[in-house]
């Protein structure tokens, strides 16, 4: 089987309410599904397991998908194995990808990706798509094993891309010096994602969704702007 993900820069645009923005490609991700597992680890804002989950359930009950937290699973580890569809909403990376590790699920979830379960991530839930979460834009508020992610990507991700405002009095860095410290120390390639886009994976094919440009960084070369639509699977250290 192929990989089936969409890898989301963000939950919720400006505007409109949770998801909305991704209505149909959710929708189409998980036709045919009725129960989705949702990872609620990153808890945004510190939100408990139970509060986030239900969150997310009304949107999926608003497309007749039941949506289920795995903290309610007494065998997680099976649960992400037998999910027909899985779900990782965003929040802290580093309190993601710890509770991923310290639970076991990192390499289960990894495997079943690769085996074609349908995924969708938000926000920390896409950070974890890329080779690493090192670029990230959250605190380590957690301590993870590892930086090391799912790799269902051959790049990292930095959702929630900001573009430097020149009229800003502003003196700390911006998105794109902080990734270029990044690449002062490691070769893989960033896709910094604006608010509204996200990327459809299908098997090798990875291509840029929405209505906005993505901004490529590569170490050692100039930032460059990917259109709508545009295929970026070749995006390789």
């Amino acid at each position: 089987m192929k990989k089936n993900l969409i890898i989301a820069s963000t939950s919720t645009v400006h505007g409109e309410s949770y998801l909305d923005y991704l209505l149909k490609p959710v929708k189409d991700l998980f036709e045919g599904i009725d129960e989705i597992i949702f990872i609620p680890y990153a808890r945004p804002g510190g939100m408990n397991h139970d509060d986030y989950t239900e969150k997310a359930k009304e949107f999926f009950r608003g497309i007749n998908k039941e949506l289920r937290g795995l903290h309610t699973f007494d065998k997680p580890i099976q649960a992400i194995k037998n999910a027909k569809g899985i779900f990782t909403g965003g929040g802290n990376t580093f309190v993601l990808v710890n509770a991923l590790y310290a639970s076991g699920i990192m390499e289960p979830l990894r495997e079943v990706l690769f085996n074609g379960t349908p995924y969708l991530g938000t926000s920390a839930g896409s950070n974890i798509c890329g080779v690493n979460m090192m670029t990230t834009n959250d605190m380590p508020i957690v301590y993870p094993p590892s930086f090391k992610t799912l790799g269902a990507v051959p790049f990292n991700i930095n959702p929630h891309y900001l573009d430097p405002d020149p009229n800003s009095t502003h003196m700390g860095e911006t998105r794109e010096t902080r990734i270029k410290e990044f690449h002062s120390q490691n070769n893989i390639p960033v896709v910094g994602l604006r608010e509204g886009s996200w990327l459809k994976v299908e098997d090798t094919s990875i291509s840029l969704k929405g209505t906005l440009k993505a901004r490529i960084f590569q170490q050692a070369k100039e930032p460059y702007e990917v259109e709508s639509d545009t295929r970026i699977d070749t995006l390789k250290p």
